[in-house]
């Protein structure tokens, strides 16, 4: 294959005026080192983590197309209260996309490197959203034969983000779940997951055809956080399951507090006696989505025997190593069946940048996902 001497991505950059500009630029294409890959992309998603580099707190409702057909630019504002905390990504140029798959076109010396040419790969390592990544050969997932790039693309921050959380669970010492947002493409495999292993997992959705879906998929413990009934219905289903730590994607908002407050209305359920410091089982929530950008507002009505963290992916995966292969492995296993993603919409390079097309992925609405096709521009 004769390769390029340059190749096309998409980038985010922030002004210090506060407004955010979308643009696609031309790198020269890199030479792989001794143990990196480089991948002609093919497929990649765009995930809600994406959209925090992307669009960076954006307001949607501004964007603006400013530049052309061949060469599209967009604009949006950036509210005061977000660009506070984007000072080290003044006037730069950011690669977006956090995973993707493609073909292997070049690797450097190193075995573990040459054995992937002309392999299907899923990476991780953002900057996806371009026609060309190189990347160290160990942060690639081989496909098996038959998988085509599109099944391949999402096979790192879904699947991995809800192995992690088992993983998690049973570090921890912790014997069942609680996810937020759980209709999610995320949730959906995560439901799967502990319907296969055998763990406890209580759901918190939004509306109801959400809870019909997760339903529809063996989810027993499933609570609508719209329906009157929610907090009892939540302290019934962590009765009933035990569950002690939970992952929140929305941040914001009361459901933290709502979780932890249900979690020890349940222990206290079967308590033997009463203390004013509450249960002493620890209970634990971790956030590690910002579906909701408000405060994180807390009513302390849970004990003194509870924690809140963030929990991010990558962050974990260096934090267990090794240890990680095992679920890399899972994933490519079952890729096609626990792991599968589907696309409502699939989207050339330039296309990504069309307005209606962003407002439309921007809303990321249960069900609708998108996937970019980097080398079709």
């Amino acid at each position: 294959m004769t390769l390029p001497s340059e190749y096309r991505r998409i980038v985010s950059r922030v002004g210090a005026d506060g407004t955010l500009t979308l643009s696609i630029d031309t790198q020269p294409l890199p030479e792989p080192r001794e143990h990196e890959v480089l991948i002609r992309v093919e497929a990649s998603p765009i995930n809600p983590s994406d959209l925090g580099v992307l669009l960076t707190g954006a307001d949607k409702e501004s964007l603006r197309a400013t530049g052309s057909a061949d060469a599209p630019e967009v604009q949006a504002d950036i509210p005061a209260a977000m660009l506070r905390g984007l000072g080290g990504r003044t006037d730069k140029a950011i690669g977006v996309g956090n995973e993707g798959a493609g073909e292997v076109v070049a690797a450097g010396s190193s075995e573990a490197a040459q054995g992937l040419i002309g392999k299907t790969v899923g990476a991780f390592g953002g900057e996806m959203y371009g026609e060309y990544r190189c990347l160290p050969a160990a942060q690639c997932i081989p496909l098996a034969e038959g998988t085509t790039a599109a099944e391949g693309a999402s096979c790192f921050v879904n699947p991995l983000t809800a192995l992690g959380m088992v993983e998690t669970m049973r570090r921890e010492g912790h014997t069942a779940l609680v996810h937020t947002a759980a209709a999610s493409n995320l949730g959906q495999m995560l439901q799967k997951i502990c319907i296969a292993d055998g763990i406890d997992l209580v759901n918190i959705v939004r509306r109801p055809e959400q809870a019909e879906l997760l339903r529809g998929l063996g989810a027993k413990y499933v609570c609508d956080s719209s329906r009157d009934s929610f907090m009892k219905d939540l302290v019934d289903a962590l009765a009933d399951t035990g569950a002690t730590l939970a992952f929140d994607a929305t941040g914001g908002g009361t459901l933290t507090s709502q979780i932890l407050t249900a979690m020890e209305g349940a222990l206290n359920r079967n308590a033997t006696g009463h203390s004013q410091y509450g249960s002493t089982t620890h209970k634990q929530v971790y956030v590690y989505g910002g579906l909701d950008t408000s405060e994180t507002r807390l009513s302390r009505g849970f004990g003194m025997a509870w924690g809140i963290g963030g929990w991010l992916l990558p962050n974990f995966l260096a934090k267990i190593g090794a240890d990680a292969m095992p679920l890399y492995a899972r994933v490519a296993t079952e890729i096609k069946t626990t792991f599968a993603s589907h696309y409502t919409k699939r989207v050339s390079l330039r296309e990504a940048l069309d307005v209606d097309v962003m407002r439309a992925y921007g809303r990321q609405a249960t069900g609708e996902k998108v996937l970019i096709e980097p080398n079709r521009f």
